[in-house]
């Protein structure tokens, strides 16, 4: 059962849950999206009618911030737990390393794809990562890129382009012969080890927003996102409750 979180409708789900059905995805035949939203990602969606239509398409919606779980709370529909788009994705890369299941990765600035790949590769010995290409090409090289992946078929394809931009990306080209495409938001960039993630103990106390707040002061206008999503969240619950 999904609950609806401002119109994106979330799949109910633990971690361990999510990622057995992605090991499942991986087995079928055919195309599997996974997407992750966060707070600010459903505040864009709700003024951007096309992302909102991508996002439910998918095969499976997490909540990777704990905005989203406070959420599901306030409107009586509690999740069962955050699921963070780049744990789950490191617990995937930790399940089919040694199967022969292939990896693409796509995004990030120039040489974060590549050092993602060499660190991954180290971390979880046995992962096949087949290719990488950095997400700052042109609409000139984009069709380079998908005949790279067509050509490879990649069991997995993470994209790294950005909010939005990723998803939609994956949904116009849902068709690639890979079974499970992913969009990652920054997660290349932890991979890489150009961004810290909060330390053990923010994340297990859903403070992560919070970290990147003190140590990353540039992100304060996107944090102010948060209350106005939390906000809304309750105008909404208590005029469904009138």
């Amino acid at each position: 059962m999904r609950v609806n979180i401002l119109n994106v409708l979330f799949d109910n789900l633990t971690n361990a849950d999510a990622l057995d059905l992605l090991l499942e995805f991986l087995e079928q035949g055919g195309n599997h999206i996974l997407y992750t939203p966060n707070p600010e990602m459903v505040m864009a969606a709700n003024s951007d009618a096309e992302l909102m239509t991508v996002l439910n398409s998918a095969d499976l919606i997490v909540p990777d911030g704990i905005g989203i779980v406070w959420a599901s709370r306030i409107i009586g529909r509690r999740l069962k737990e955050r699921v963070a788009g780049c744990d789950l994705i490191l617990a995937l890369f930790g399940a089919i390393k040694d199967t022969g299941k292939t990896v693409y990765l796509l995004g990030g600035k120039p040489g974060i794809a590549e050092l993602a790949t060499k660190n991954m590769i180290i971390k979880y010995q046995g992962l096949n990562i087949i290719g990488c290409h950095d997400g700052y090409f042109s609409e000139e090289d984009e069709p380079k890129i998908l005949d790279d992946i067509t050509r490879l078929k990649p069991d997995i394809l993470l994209v790294g382009l950005g909010m939005g931009r990723q998803e939609k990306w994956i949904y116009r080209n849902r068709t690639l012969p890979v079974r499970l495409m992913v969009g990652v938001g920054g997660s290349l960039d932890v991979m890489s080890g150009s961004v810290k993630r909060a330390p053990k103990i923010f994340r297990q106390m859903g403070l992560e927003w919070f970290y990147r707040l003190i140590s990353q002061p540039s992100r304060a206008l996107r944090m102010l996102k948060l209350p106005a999503f939390m906000i809304k969240v309750i105008i909404n619950s208590l005029r469904n409750q009138q």
